[in-house]
């Protein structure tokens, strides 16, 4: 298998993003978004899904962290698309189902080049510790257009929005290494077409 390590860069006027991503580390982060609450999310999907992952992101935050968090989704699929080029002896699927204290979430995926989101977790007009709730749709919704990533999240349920949203990152994390790890007995890509 080639190496799965990448790195990417987007330059706009509103933000400077800069994501680097070993899908075969040992869950080691540094990540420096502007969002203290955001970063504390990108460390828990890299830990628990053994990624490396470094994130540097510099934006227009006087007016929100739209764009920064956006924008780091649309790197972070673009990372994946490369690296995940022909998907060949991939898993493929993933699941994961974590729970954090009271809170559980379920995350499903296929890298099946078929962008969707399913996004069930009511905590858009949520505020965590300043960062705007609903922001979280948006990262996940820019990732998966980027990535070509079929991905399903359900919040089964959950009362403080903080561990609803750490459960969510950290079953995110966990589908995505089920989904992305070498399985040997996958000789092409797993598809009864021969191709994703």
């Amino acid at each position: 298998m080639a190496n799965r390590k990448q790195s990417l860069n987007r330059d706009t006027k509103e933000t400077q993003i800069t994501v680097t991503m070993d899908l075969d580390g040992t869950g080691a982060t540094r990540v420096s978004t502007g969002s203290g609450f955001f970063d504390h999310m990108l460390t828990l999907m890299g830990r628990h899904g053994f990624f490396d992952i470094e994130i540097d992101a510099t934006g227009d935050l006087e007016v929100g962290c739209h764009h920064t968090v956006e924008d780091v989704g649309i790197v972070m699929g673009k990372v994946l698309a490369s690296v995940l080029a022909d998907k060949k002896g991939i898993a493929r699927y993933g699941s994961a189902a974590v729970p954090m204290d009271e809170a559980l979430a379920r995350v499903d995926l296929d890298l099946s080049n078929r962008s969707v989101l399913v996004y069930n977790v009511p905590l858009a007009r949520v505020q965590v510790e300043g960062f705007d709730g609903g922001l979280i749709e948006h990262f996940f919704q820019a990732l998966v257009l980027q990535s070509g990533l079929t991905l399903h999240i359900n919040l089964e349920y959950g009362k403080d929005p903080h561990h609803c949203f750490e459960a969510v990152f950290k079953a995110f994390g966990r589908a995505l290494h089920n989904a992305t790890r070498v399985d040997p007995r996958v000789k092409d890509v797993l598809s009864t077409k021969g191709t994703l």
